[in-house]
């Protein structure tokens, strides 16, 4: 049950644009997106973002123990009044910084990510994807398009491309602005990360992989030989089959494999 002090909490909070906060009010929406999560009892889960705990408190009836990231320090007082410490661990600050890794292996990550971060943090969360079962994220649905996009298109880019990489995606659903207060100017989506198994992975240095990739998409109507020039030349573009005239978003996730493995040779 929600404290007196627990519901002022709620009912005074204010959404602040700095953290990028539109809270989850449809009961059928986070319904909808905790059975597409499956929770189990025993499972290593951790939320970003809790918020007012419209997802927390039935992720909690299902797992009995949940860990939440959260940076509001009027939002955390409200889960320590809702919440017991056997209930709900609060680890206090910044997801963009916060170590996924030191929680174990076998973790489930779970979150309605603030639009005005959502990229960053998924940079992040990926560089912790050996310890990850599965990631459920709630985004703003350009961005889940542009993660799953196939290559061709404009949604298509270096997002697609690093997480692609990294994962198995697959947009599940979307979610319109009434489920959230405030309400925001578009839709969103809920997206499934699923780390690729270490036998699926197209071994590639990831340092080179990732400046490959952001040199490719700098400039995006550009030519590969324009933009990858200070990487390498045309000859060696035609020797891995890769046309020196094509454009960024024509690549495939191998290709650009390729791309990295042969500058790694050198």
């Amino acid at each position: 049950m929600l404290s007196r002090d627990g519901e002022a909490v709620v009912r005074q909070h204010i959404p602040r644009k700095r953290f990028g906060q539109n809270f989850l009010n449809s009961p059928g929406v986070i319904r909808k997106i905790v059975a597409a999560i499956a929770p189990r009892p025993g499972d290593l889960m951790v939320e970003i973002g809790p918020g007012l705990a419209a997802m927390t408190e039935p992720l909690l009836e299902a797992l009995g123990h949940l860990h939440v990231v959260e940076i509001d320090r009027d939002l955390i007082a409200g889960l320590r009044q809702r919440f017991t410490p056997e209930q709900l661990t609060i680890h206090e600050g910044d997801a963009l910084v916060f170590d996924f890794g030191a929680m174990g292996a076998d973790l489930r990550v779970v979150g309605n990510l603030p639009y005005n971060i959502s990229t960053p943090l998924l940079f992040h969360l990926a560089t912790f994807a050996d310890q990850v079962r599965d990631m459920h994220f709630m985004l703003q649905k350009e961005v889940v398009d542009r993660m799953v996009a196939e290559p061709g298109g404009g949604e298509f880019g270096r997002l697609s491309v690093m997480l692609q990489y990294r994962f198995h995606m697959e947009r599940l659903f979307i979610v319109p602005p009434g489920a959230f207060t405030p309400a925001p100017k578009v839709d969103s989506a809920i997206v499934r990360l699923i780390p690729k198994a270490a036998g699926e992975l197209e071994p590639c240095d990831g340092e080179v992989f990732a400046r490959v990739v952001t040199a490719a998409f700098s400039q995006r109507r550009k030519m590969l030989r324009n933009t990858l020039r200070e990487l390498i030349d045309e000859a060696a573009l035609v020797a891995l089959g890769i046309a020196p005239t094509a454009r960024a978003e024509t690549l495939g996730v191998s290709d650009y494999v390729r791309i990295t493995r042969a500058l790694s040779a050198d």
